[in-house]
């Protein structure tokens, strides 16, 4: 029997997560551990695979005042043996990535972005990885919300339906999956509902092995199996690792046992890495005098605990971006605030940091009856999974939802019921105007006709900082504006 052990490391939507962060009196995470933590596995272990699920961008002034140079140099010394592509790598625009790719020292994957006039992909679509004699395809999958970060480029295109991916696995498989092949992996970025589905719809004659996914978010105890396909995520940020130790019969191309962990990255577990400190500190000396002033004081710490619910953060700038404004209602995504918790000292970096993506801002004019649809596509199912575009709204709305019947309680605007006929001026960030139809689920075009949109602002951040700035020891609880019933 030719029995090998393998072991696959692996982390997603690093987003920024440079520096360690102390959590219940621990300190965790930081990409000096991480990198400490990854240096140890290879020292101790024969044969180890480090892959990376995606969005290592986005999350950090940092990364973001050198558009992602800064993070492909720190990935660079992090040094994963495969990436795949997330939508937030396109945020920086197509051809921009394409260029970080080039300054990229680790092969980035990608199966299904392609030049739609000649349906040419952009990006390696598959890496064959060597350790002892195994050899393990990778393929690289990414969600559909890259075509939404990528709307004004109309030559990118993406198979976005799951079966359509499930048929382009297929193909890859069937074209170069060998005898010599003895796992694949998929290294996708569609979030944790899309891997299930995906998994379902694998064939087993394809020989998928694994799923190791990002996008979602998902902190995971045990791997989830799918058709009998481990499914696995660790989280977000640099504070875990997850970890696949693997025994494999060669000689019958059997995968006969494997075990996952997802780890905490902490002294106890990692070292630190000098080189990859000394590199960080470089850049927050750089960074520091521009992003190290005071912008304001708020009267204590708010909170952005989840996307999918009301919040005090997400009160907070809706408030602010509503009040004096010409329209009646702000509409903001609640993936636009970042950090989980922000205050009572707010720094430049800090509020960039919370509301990275520099937005113009939109008017529109929506019926009541429209608005009701709008809230409704929101709430559907799939949100509760964390993976759909969720809201945070500004003072005078209240909505009562009801999962089981996916009805509303209560819908009411400053106090009275919404008519069908009302008519109600919303603000949305460009992302979601641009996006308006798989945000909400109507036709911008049925909206347009009720009133030109037009652009109300041209920088989210600018507005912000003056709106902060102007206003010291601002406060905000969460209300009910948002009641989600099981």
């Amino acid at each position: 029997m030719n029995r090998k052990h393998l072991t696959i490391l692996h982390s997603n939507d690093l987003h920024g997560d440079f520096l360690p962060r102390t959590v219940d009196g621990v300190e965790r995470g930081g990409l000096s551990r991480l990198s400490g933590y990854v240096k140890k596995v290879r020292a101790e272990e024969p044969n180890v695979i480090y892959a990376n699920a995606g969005d290592m961008f986005r999350g950090s002034v940092i990364d973001s005042e050198y558009m992602g140079l800064s993070t492909i140099e720190l990935m660079n010394l992090l040094n994963p043996d495969v990436s795949a592509v997330g939508n937030h790598e396109v945020d920086y625009g197509i051809a921009h990535l394409l260029f970080l790719e080039k300054c990229a020292r680790f092969p980035i994957i990608n199966a299904d972005l392609y030049i739609t006039f000649n349906n040419l992909r952009l990006f390696t679509p598959y890496l064959n990885i060597e350790r002892d004699g195994m050899r393990v395809l990778f393929i690289g999958l990414l969600t559909q919300e890259v075509i939404s970060a990528a709307k004004q480029e109309k030559v990118i295109g993406s198979f976005i339906d799951v079966s359509e991916a499930a048929k382009q696995v297929g193909i890859i498989c069937d074209s170069y999956r060998t005898k010599d092949t003895d796992l694949v992996v998929l290294l996708t970025h569609i979030g944790i509902e899309a891997d299930r589905e995906l998994a379902a719809r694998l064939l087993p004659e394809w020989g998928v092995d694994i799923i190791i996914g990002g996008h979602t978010h998902t902190f995971m105890t045990e791997a989830e199996v799918v058709n009998g396909i481990p499914i696995v995520q660790a989280g977000t940020g640099s504070g875990q690792i997850g970890r696949f130790d693997i025994e494999y019969e060669q000689d019958s191309h059997v995968l006969t046992e494997w075990k996952w962990q997802c780890l905490p990255i902490t002294a106890d577990t990692a070292p630190t890495d000098p080189v990859m400190d000394g590199l960080i500190t470089g850049y927050q000396h750089q960074t520091d005098a521009k992003y190290r002033r005071i912008v304001t004081h708020f009267a204590r710490e708010l909170t952005h605990p989840s996307r999918i619910q009301e919040t005090e953060l997400g009160n907070l700038y809706t408030d602010l971006l509503q009040n004096e404004s010409s329209f009646d209602l702000m509409v903001m995504g609640s993936g636009s605030i970042r950090k989980q918790r922000l205050g009572p000292i707010v720094e430049y970096r800090d509020m960039i940091e919370n509301t990275p993506f520099d937005d113009m801002l939109w008017m529109l004019k929506v019926t009541g009856a429209q608005l009701r649809r709008m809230a409704q596509y929101v709430f559907r199912d799939e949100a509760w999974e964390g993976h759909t575009e969720f809201y945070q709204y500004s003072k005078g709305m209240r909505i009562v939802y009801r999962k089981s019947t996916h009805s509303f309680e209560e819908f009411k605007f400053r106090g009275e019921d919404i008519r069908d006929e009302q008519e109600i001026l919303i603000c949305l960030q460009h992302y979601h105007y641009a996006n308006f139809e798989g945000c909400f689920g109507i036709p911008l075009a049925e909206v347009s006709a009720n009133m030109k949109p037009r652009v109300i602002a041209t920088s989210l951040q600018n507005v912000v900082e003056e709106l902060l700035s102007t206003h010291d020891g601002l406060d905000a609880h969460v209300e009910g504006r948002i009641v989600i019933l099981d």
